[in-house]
């Protein structure tokens, strides 16, 4: 073997090395900098849910102190603030999160514009604060991901580096949210990204592990739900779980195209867009006064379902009713709202609704 060829190798393994080692300290960054964003984000929910409502508890026990007034004219006010926030400083923050990091990446190459961050972090806030039937996760996906990708451009990476700090943020803000880094990386990696190549699996699993660990840090190590204690007491609950699996899909699709359908029927709304937030404000604040569970991020109302806590024909009526049509209100004007969390919050009341009368 020649001493060219022989340099030539070291050289191209030592630019490998350089590349995974540069992508590595990127990675850890974007896993401080989503971390701390979701932690800052959860404090900014608190601090505007303790200038609507007076304190940090779940809405469900808040609310229920508060004359019917309030609790109508927070969640209109909330829309009012939200609409022209979004609508004239960064219009791609309206929407569920998710999929405007999906655009983003595959079609913009990753590129975010700065003002995401804030305005995201702010408008979701206020939205989610004042009772918005919305939660944190897609927020903090955007948040997150605007963060890699603010951090890729201000040192001019390549587009392949610049989808690979976007996912990473995407995964450090699941991870941070959940605390759960295994799913934050996964999330990231098939939804996000769509790729599992080495290249971008490591720096997405550091990402996703050193934002967990901030996470921790000032959060907590504790499960976002609470699961009661389960045991398998028969082989044939086997087949009433593929039944409970159909009813769950043909409701998840319903769902889905549900929310979209709504959001397509305000767009045909003749109004001006920015206050549009004002009519998703006003039905969720009129519903709250029957069924409080139907506002906040509702992770007090899934710990209720999971516990088995909810009498069956509640669950019918959030599931077969209210969960269709409110959960789209907030984002279908215009706000923030997200996708993914709506999911998580709806998943749990097929199970109990099944379970009671099973």
């Amino acid at each position: 073997m020649s001493t060219s060829t022989l340099k030539n190798r070291f050289n191209w393994q030592k630019l490998q090395s350089n590349e995974h080692t540069i992508m590595a300290v990127l990675a850890v960054m974007v896993g401080l900098a989503g971390g701390m964003g979701a932690v800052g984000f959860r404090y900014l929910i608190d601090f505007f849910q303790t200038l609507a409502y007076g304190g940090e508890n779940d809405l469900l026990e808040l609310v229920v102190n508060f004359p019917w007034y309030y609790r109508v004219a927070i969640p209109t006010i909330g829309g009012l603030i939200v609409g022209p926030l979004v609508y004239f400083f960064a219009r791609e923050a309206k929407g569920h999160g998710v999929p405007e990091v999906m655009e983003a990446v595959a079609l913009k190459g990753g590129v975010i514009r700065k003002r995401v961050v804030v305005v995201k972090s702010l408008a979701s806030a206020i939205c989610i604060s004042t009772g918005g039937s919305v939660g944190r996760e897609g927020p903090i996906v955007q948040i997150g991901s605007a963060i890699g990708s603010v951090l890729g451009q201000f040192i001019k990476v390549s587009p392949d580096r610049m989808r690979a700090l976007v996912g990473c943020g995407a995964a450090a803000g699941i991870a941070a949210t959940f605390n759960a880094p295994i799913a934050g990386s996964m999330f990231a990696l098939e939804v996000v990204l769509g790729d599992f190549g080495l290249a971008t699996f490591s720096p997405i699993v550091i990402s996703s592990v050193v934002a967990t660990a901030v996470s921790r840090g000032f959060l907590g190590d504790t499960p976002a739900f609470i699961v009661p204690a389960y045991e398998l007491v028969s082989a044939w609950e086997f087949p009433m779980y593929l039944v409970l699996g159909l009813f769950c899909a043909v409701a998840g699709v319903t769902f889905t195209k549900t929310l979209y359908r709504i959001e397509d029927f305000f767009d045909e709304i003749k109004f001006p867009e920015y206050l549009k937030g004002i009519i998703g404000g006003l039905v969720l604040g009129a519903a709250s006064l029957v069924f409080p569970q139907v506002l906040g991020v509702g992770y007090g109302a899934i710990d209720m379902a999971l516990m088995q806590q909810l009498a069956w024909w509640l669950l019918l009526v959030l599931v077969g009713g209210l969960k269709f049509w409110l959960h789209p209100s907030p984002s279908a004007p215009g706000a923030p709202a997200e996708f993914l969390r709506r999911h998580f919050f709806w998943e749990p009341w097929p199970g109990g609704i099944f379970r009671s009368r099973g």
